[in-house]
């Protein structure tokens, strides 16, 4: 089932650079760690950490292993094209919202998350509520970096993905432990620069072994007697048209901008970051210059067009064809253990697996900070400072097992699923919880009464939702011995994509409370 590692021609100067990669993070993270004498200097970093750095941290979370390999092998797919570019447009739209609405209503009081500012607002209760979304939003939606992560080491190393899955686990939490957020940022930013490294060094390799003008034309394909260009980045297709569509510009423009403002202004794995900023200024620029990221998605869309064309002329052997028909995302693996001189390729491959790590190290800290605020208050974690540092490690070991055994559970799906876009199944899992927590959000803002009971019923029905129409639970009643009723659900359900559950949510969510709220005593 899985190729050798002599067949991969990962040398040892590859092993050499992948294992010294990791050890130079991982003392460069424990030189910038400092003092961890506070929770504000284990999960903040006193708030002393420059904007550059952070928003360098941030593009590497977004980007991530997932995005290395996931979007090549989106376009390398025979359907693929650069269209998943169209994301983009709301991505930038919400960041900019983010940072000069959320930021200014963030920094006004000394708070460590946007459930604190939530449960301000609107009550303990509903702390307890978008804690327990983000908890449950973290653990789907992180698992799949982690898959991703345990894909390109299993094409390395030949080893099951379950034990690849236990390995980055551990790692991650040894990285958490050593010196909570400040660790996290500085190593975050190697990986950043690592990343960009990578990707414009396999760009380069590729043109120069094709040439620009070479990889263009062979993108220029014809499936079915339809032509299809691979590098076009506009779909104007509506969803009336086609439910089923994901990359369109209609998708990027009308939904998105509901992800990406949860993804920026609600999920503590950013805005952690944020608030290691001293000042409100300096979070706007670190979430604006955040924006970059957008090239770095072009760039590995280019790259994904010239893996493209380097196997159209260069036909792999039998073994890769085979590869490469059960999954596209084994694509840029392969190519890089092939293709890129010795020890560069052990330093792409470590940069990959490092930046997995640093986001997963990432949600370890914001999971273990906004668990011990619903159990302790924010007030008691500050007053008992070195002690609730203690207590702080021993939550991120526990959040350890549980994402690495969350990751075990997705593998178990995915491998199940005929569908191999991991793109959309980190998307698909963060629909789950992004809906509700944007509705709450919203609700903690608009200066109409709502009730904390409506905006529970308002995220269970938003859960139940997602649910229906997503593959997962199918997969679970298969796994369960129930393949009748999950196959009469499958079968009952409408077709629409995972994204417009972020409006659609939010919105039921928000509504739910508002109702609340008209039958709400004073």
């Amino acid at each position: 089932m899985f190729l050798s590692v002599i067949d991969l021609k990962f040398t040892y100067w590859d092993w050499a650079v992948l294992i010294g990669y990791l050890i130079l993070t991982t003392w460069v993270g424990h030189r910038m760690s400092g003092k961890q004498a506070s929770i504000k200097d284990f999960f903040l970093g006193g708030r002393t950490l420059p904007w550059w750095a952070v928003s360098g941290s941030m593009i590497a979370t977004e980007i991530s292993a997932l995005t290395f390999i996931g979007v090549p092998g989106i376009v390398f797919g025979l359907q693929g094209d650069w269209t998943y570019l169209q994301w983009g447009l709301g991505s930038m739209v919400a960041r900019f919202a983010v940072a000069y609405w959320l930021v200014p209503l963030y920094y006004e009081k000394e708070i460590y998350s946007p459930y604190d500012f939530m449960g301000n607002r609107l009550g303990a209760k509903v702390k307890t509520l978008v804690t327990g979304l983000f908890s449950l939003g973290s653990v789907l939606g992180q698992s799949v970096r982690v898959l991703v992560t345990a894909i390109i080491l299993r094409e390395v190393t030949a080893m099951p993905v379950e034990l690849c899955i236990v390995v980055i686990g551990i790692v991650a939490v040894a990285w958490t432990l050593m010196g909570g957020m400040q660790t996290v940022i500085w190593t975050d930013v190697m990986q950043f620069c690592l990343f960009v490294f990578g990707g414009l060094l396999a760009l380069f390799l590729l043109v120069r072994g094709l040439g620009w003008s070479e990889i263009v034309a062979l993108n220029q394909v014809v499936v079915d007697g339809v032509a299809i260009d691979k590098m076009r980045f506009l779909d104007l297709t509506t969803p009336f048209e086609n439910k089923e569509l994901r990359y369109t510009l209609w998708v990027g423009l009308l939904a998105m901008p509901f992800q990406n403002f949860t993804a920026f202004g609600v999920d503590q794995l950013n805005t952690q970051r944020m608030f290691c900023c001293g000042n409100v200024s300096d979070a706007r620029k670190a979430m604006c210059w955040s924006s970059v990221s957008l090239l770095i998605t072009l760039l590995m869309l280019a790259v994904g067009s010239g893996l493209f064309a380097w196997y159209q002329q260069f036909p792999p052997e039998a073994g890769l064809v085979a590869k490469f028909a059960e999954s596209p995302n084994n694509v840029f693996p392969a190519w890089i253990v092939r293709e890129v001189p010795v020890g560069l390729s052990g330093l792409i491959l470590a940069g990959a697996f490092a930046a997995a790590i640093s986001s997963l190290d990432s949600i370890l800290a914001a999971l273990s900070q906004t668990s011990l605020s619903v159990i302790y208050g924010q007030e008691r974690m500050e007053e008992e400072g070195t002690r609730m540092v203690k207590i702080s490690r021993i939550a991120v070991l526990i959040w350890g097992v549980v994402l690495t055994l969350a990751g075990l559970l997705l593998w178990e799906i995915y491998s199940r699923n005929e569908d191999s876009d991991l793109i959309g199944l980190a998307f698909g899992m963060v629909a789950y919880t992004y809906g509700p927590l944007l509705g709450v959000l919203l609700a903690a803002l608009i200066p109409w009464r709502t009730s904390g009971i409506g905006l529970m019923v308002g995220t269970f029905l938003s859960v139940l939702l997602v649910a229906y129409f997503r593959p997962e639970l199918m997969s679970i009643l298969e796994m369960a011995g129930k393949k009748d009723l999950a196959k009469a659900l499958i079968d009952s359900r409408p077709k629409l994509a995972s994204e417009w559950f972020f409006p659609i949510n939010a919105m039921l969510t928000l509504a739910s409370g508002l109702a609340g709220g008209l039958f709400k005593r004073d």
